[in-house]
């Protein structure tokens, strides 16, 4: 199937205040963030894109902009709630610190699949819908555009970390062991008989050999040749 290259959003001053934003209105990517999205756009230039799609969330949308400005054959942004912020009801808009001394925290760290926010959603609930949502776009993109085409997914934290457990065969209580920071970027090809993960929470380096990536086969015994394509090297 295609290849799905999973971008967080940018740093946002919900972040810097060490806030949980949640779903809440009016959270925007900080200036740092806005540098974190251009670099990201720049990142993925060179791949000829079939789709962006974002989150509806205007830290989400922002990153998929700077994403869509070095792709001139994209007319727009696809905008999927599937894959918008875990729905962390009354939690929304606390300070992180506070919410540490609540009991749900250590179940949120320790037990996730038996964390159920008050008011909002489970993050079971939250991995089952943003794992449908990106399986189903990638089947979608696969049948329009062939094996070779590669998208991007422009999301939350916790909702792409739940998406690389699930590609990683991993339970959804050791999606904590992830890490995905701010603009960084995740590689997934799901194939016929498993997903396969390229890369996780990457801040930097050319991403033009994924051109020449090939779909998923069998595994190679020893580990392959790598990459068909590698990045030219910078100058000295």
């Amino acid at each position: 199937m295609a290849t799905v290259i999973l971008v967080r959003h940018g740093r946002t001053t919900a972040n810097v205040a060490g806030v949980l934003a949640g779903r809440a209105a009016g959270v925007r990517l900080d200036e740092l963030g806005i540098e974190q999205a251009a670099r990201v756009g720049t990142r993925i230039a060179a791949v000829p894109l079939v789709g962006v799609v974002s989150s509806p969330l205007e830290r989400c949308r922002q990153t998929a902009q700077a994403i869509l400005a070095h792709q001139a054959d994209l007319a727009g942004i696809v905008l999927d709630k599937g894959i918008t912020e875990c729905d962390y009801g009354e939690w929304q808009g606390k300070a992180l610190k506070d919410l540490a001394s609540e009991p749900l925290w250590s179940v949120v760290q320790s037990h996730p699949s038996a964390a159920i926010f008050p008011g909002g959603e489970s993050m079971a609930t939250m991995q089952a819908r943003s794992v449908a949502a990106i399986r189903h776009h990638d089947a979608a993109f696969e049948s329009q555009h062939g094996p070779g085409a590669v998208w991007v997914a422009v999301s939350h934290g916790d909702i792409i970390k739940s998406i690389l457990a699930d590609a990683l065969g991993m339970h959804l209580d050791l999606f904590q062991r992830i890490s995905v920071g701010p603009a960084s970027v995740s590689i997934v090809r799901y194939g016929t008989r498993r997903p396969e993960v390229i890369g996780t929470n990457t801040d930097s380096g050319d991403l033009s050999w994924l051109r020449a990536a090939a779909p998923v086969g069998d595994a190679p015994v020893g580990g392959g040749a790598g990459n068909a394509e590698e990045a030219p090297a910078s100058p000295s």
